[in-house]
């Protein structure tokens, strides 16, 4: 079997899985697998690089994409009726299995996904979105670029060691949220600041979270701090923002935010408070986000060369 062929076997096995998520009732899951094919095949639209598939196929991909979108939206749409129905997209099943050889019209007026936004923590509270519905986002023209961060992330390797210096690895386990399991691509950035909100080091993005149960979302990925902890400045932290994807805005949002400073810096598990966005990187005005007990979970090992 060609590695086309392949790609096209997994995406259709796929759109089966959220189809038969979304059928049995299972909302939660059937988002998070819409919600992964079209990332893929998003991504399979804006490769410069590939040549597996013609424009047209890549068109007909993009739309694909669109329909699932907007099936996600629909699931999550506090409204009784239903924008993009469940019997709608399972038409799109023999175009997805087919698409070499698709040469239909396709089932929908629709065109590839708006670019989605990313703001900067906080930046959402004074935006003036209008509110678009779905057939405003099935209108737009716009083609749909990689998305940032990449689901891989951007993570950084530990520094060299120095003699009598200090590092520090940070082990996101996990964060309690009332509504994690509706939390769709969660990922968290990680930043040094000063007093003064100044960057100390360069931020790093964690991949996307995939793993979620009950209340938790697991990371259990592990954060090099860029910087020898002796030559932090007094008064800095690190900041730990969480963040996640709104279909309906089409943004990345920040949710909450954590930070460590200095004194809490020592080996072992470690267990901080979660505070209303946006991130108050002077630390002046720090809302908690909830009374209930829920937390960022973290583990540090400090590494220091004698």
């Amino acid at each position: 079997m060609s590695d086309v062929n392949k790609t096209l076997q997994k995406w259709h096995a796929s759109f089966r899985k959220g189809i038969d998520f979304d059928s049995w009732g299972q909302l939660v899951e059937a988002i998070d697998e819409y919600q992964i094919l079209a990332r893929q095949l998003q991504k399979e639209v804006q490769s410069s690089n590939s040549s597996d598939f013609t424009e047209e196929q890549k068109k007909t991909l993009g739309k694909i994409a669109t329909c699932l979108e907007m099936r996600s939206i629909s699931l999550q749409s506090t409204q009784s009726t239903e924008e993009f129905k469940l019997e709608d997209l399972k038409k799109l099943e023999s175009v997805i299995k087919n698409v070499l050889t698709y040469n239909k019209t396709f089932p929908f007026d629709v065109q590839p996904v708006p670019i989605r936004k990313i703001l900067a923590p906080g930046e959402e509270e004074n935006l003036e979105l209008e509110e678009e519905d779905v057939a405003a986002v099935a209108g737009s023209t716009e083609a749909f670029p990689p998305r940032a961060p990449a689901s891989q992330g951007t993570l950084l390797p530990r520094l060299p060691s120095e003699p009598g210096m200090t590092l520090l690895t940070i082990r996101i386990e996990k964060i309690g949220l009332k509504d994690a399991g509706q939390c769709i691509d969660p990922y968290m950035t990680i930043s040094v600041k000063d007093l003064n909100g100044v960057d100390l080091n360069p931020v790093q993005d964690t991949p996307v979270a995939t793993k979620k149960e009950d209340i938790y979302i697991h990371f259990i990925m592990d954060v090099e701090i860029q910087r020898h902890l002796e030559k932090l400045p007094k008064g800095a932290a690190i900041f730990f923002e969480f963040k996640h994807y709104k279909p309906k805005k089409r943004f990345t949002s920040t949710k909450c935010f954590a930070f460590l400073e200095m004194d809490e810096i020592k080996p072992g598990p470690v267990v901080i408070e979660l505070y209303k966005k946006p991130t108050d990187f002077k630390r002046k005005k720090l809302q908690l986000l909830t009374k209930k007990p829920l937390y960022l979970h973290l583990h540090q090992t400090l590494h220091k060369d004698s």
